[in-house]
């Protein structure tokens, strides 16, 4: 049985999907980056949308907490949003003017960090819903996306350093240069094997980065892929787009990779998520969503 895509077209015009994520409500949230909306699509393609008190505030990545909670970076506003699942919307300003917060995720101790791009700086908002900057050690490092790690550390990639970072939630940095050049790490996501994996969208490989430090570079068998975002999956795998070649990627944690068409020619996938129904997730920046089923998955609707 071969995998299977799926695509849902965004109602609203001009709504231009980015960041995705995946609610315990069984939904799939997302931004809508032109929009300046945030979406919900049931597994089903049932839509509805919440606006942006802010206009134009550049809505990026997205994150569900435990709650099921929402929580979204706002690049041009320099703010972050937080949703209630009943519809509620508050912003929190970035004490950093114009830091461009970009990743974000959930850490271990249910804090919500992001990165600022051009903060240069790790951000924390506690349970409380105060703000913590952390300045990283070198200038214009570009901090994009952040992950929680298996070691109970934030991961992030530095784009422009070339590194992929690691902060303890006292706010402790080390950092890791990539071996390849200007790879250019983006998406990043920690895996089933405890190691950390990170996409390198100049670099056109999938990178593995253990807790101690050590790297692994796989290279992706497609040319300029670009590739963006990653994900884990459910049998320890992980996803990845490829924004570069209208492809989703599938890497095992030994280093085997498939790559899968996206039907709609010039989607421009960026974000991915595994969702609770057994399915891929990600969304085209050309007004859909589209949800790829694995071979032999057992969805559910």
């Amino acid at each position: 049985m071969e995998a299977k895509i799926l695509e849902f077209k965004v109602p609203e015009p001009d709504s231009g999907p980015y960041g995705i994520t995946f609610g315990p409500d069984g939904a799939c949230w997302f931004t809508e980056q032109r929009g300046n909306r945030i979406g919900r699509m049931t597994v089903q393609g049932k839509y509805s949308s919440y606006p942006v008190p802010t206009p134009e505030a550049g809505v990026m990545s997205i994150v569900a907490d435990r709650k099921g909670d929402l929580w979204f970076t706002q690049y041009k506003a320099n703010k972050i949003g937080h949703l209630t699942p009943n519809g509620r919307l508050t912003e929190f300003e970035v004490p950093t003017r114009s830091a461009s917060p970009f990743g974000i995720a959930v850490g271990p101790d249910q804090s919500v960090w992001f990165t600022e791009m051009s903060g240069n700086k790790i951000g924390k908002i506690s349970i409380d819903h105060k703000i913590i900057e952390y300045t990283l050690p070198q200038e214009n490092c570009y901090p994009s996306f952040i992950t929680k790690g298996a070691d109970g550390a934030m991961w992030f990639s530095e784009n422009q350093a070339n590194r992929i970072g690691r902060i303890t939630p006292d706010g402790e940095i080390h950092e890791f240069p990539i071996p390849t050049a200007n790879a250019c790490p983006v998406g990043v996501a920690c895996g089933s094997d405890g190691a950390v994996w990170f996409v390198e969208i100049q670099g056109n490989k999938v990178g593995r980065i253990t807790t101690d430090g050590q790297i692994t570079e796989y290279e992706i068998p497609t040319k300029e892929a670009r590739p963006h975002a990653i994900t884990p999956g459910k049998e320890g795998e992980l996803w990845f787009t490829e924004w570069g070649r209208n492809q989703i990627g599938r890497i095992t944690t030994s280093g085997v990779i498939t790559e899968y068409s996206i039907p709609t020619p010039n989607a421009e996938p960026h974000g991915i998520v595994f969702g609770l129904d057994n399915a891929v997730w990600f969304a085209e920046e050309c007004d859909q969503i589209g949800k790829l089923i694995p071979p032999n998955a057992a969805t559910f609707d």
